[in-house]
């Protein structure tokens, strides 16, 4: 994007709160794992977000080691992870999908959607217990969630709306959502 995509403005909403916004409907409390707090500490505490400090040098860069660095700081039997640019996030959706983690056999440690390309990662739930298999990927160098995932016990997730999963990480991409045609949500 060539900006950082959080704080690109949808409405006048920047990414990060609009998915915040969101994730505060679904879940108990949310958290944003960064290693610039100083960049998203008055947008997060506006929006009553916890920062969890992600130290540049203590761990490689990346989602998985940003997810594992929340695992490490978070008390929950299932955590949701959400990417920072999914502008289409539906608050009914993530609910609908948190009410069927009751049901998940205890050797699941992830609920994801799955997509063309594979699981959709960031945007689902995980097992709080999955931090040691998912410390000793990272341990040994692993750094695709699609390889983790892969060697996990993963329950698929129906992606009631397939549009809700776009990632904003093109310009095109940021054009199709700024056109609220084009939005899960508008009248057709």
């Amino acid at each position: 994007m060539g900006r950082d995509k959080a704080l690109i403005e949808i409405d006048g909403v920047p990414l990060l709160l609009r998915v915040a916004a969101v994730a505060q409907q679904v879940a108990e409390a949310v958290y944003v794992v960064t290693a610039w707090t100083e960049r998203y500490r008055d947008l997060c505490k506006q929006a009553q977000i916890q920062l969890i400090p992600e130290p540049l040098e203590s761990m490689p860069p990346g989602a998985i080691c940003g997810f594992l660095r929340g695992l490490t700081q978070v008390q929950a039997d299932w955590l949701l992870l959400l990417a920072c640019d999914l502008p289409n996030l539906r608050a009914e959706v993530l609910q609908t999908w948190r009410m069927q983690l009751a049901e998940v056999p205890p050797d699941v440690m992830a609920v994801l959607p799955q997509s063309e390309g594979g699981w959709e990662p960031l945007c689902g739930f995980y097992r709080s217990q999955c931090q040691a298999s998912l410390q000793a990927f990272v341990d040994a160098g692993g750094r695709s969630f699609q390889t983790w995932l892969n060697q996990q016990s993963v329950q698929v997730l129906s992606a009631h709306a397939p549009a809700m999963l776009l990632n904003c990480n093109t310009p095109a991409d940021l054009q199709q959502v700024q056109r609220p045609d084009s939005r899960p949500d508008s009248a057709k």
